[in-house]
């Protein structure tokens, strides 16, 4: 996986690149089935001005089949962080059912079973 991040002060990206070790590697199970050099994350860091002192992290994943987009805000760096990388984890897993086409595979119920007390007796 070729990871780049933009737009982040050299302060903060130790910081987020130490929240994010965990979290690629959650992505590089996932994503296993595809090449390494074929799957793409981006990550972009944005504060707001002085009013209302936001943190907002974007994660944009390219994956051979499609593009992914995640975002997340918080008060403080990490769970901004945090936010991006959940969001873009349940949405790669989505994907790829929807890849798989798991809504077309019907799990059959199983037969309810009758106890004996439950047959009709022919008295």
């Amino acid at each position: 996986m070729k990871i780049s991040y933009s737009n982040i002060h050299s302060d903060l990206r130790k910081q987020i690149e130490s929240i994010s070790e965990h979290h690629l590697e959650k992505l590089n199970r996932l994503l296993k089935s595809y090449s390494p050099d074929l799957v793409l994350l981006h990550g972009c860091f944005d504060k707001t001005p002085h009013t209302s002192q936001r943190y907002e992290f974007s994660l944009n994943l390219a994956l051979p089949t499609g593009t992914l987009h995640a975002t997340g805000t918080g008060p403080d760096v990490r769970p901004a962080v945090k936010m991006a990388f959940a969001e873009i984890e349940v949405q790669v897993k989505k994907h790829q059912q929807k890849l798989r086409k798991d809504f077309l595979w019907k799990r059959k119920r199983g037969r309810p079973t009758l106890k004996l007390s439950e047959i009709p007796s022919t008295d």
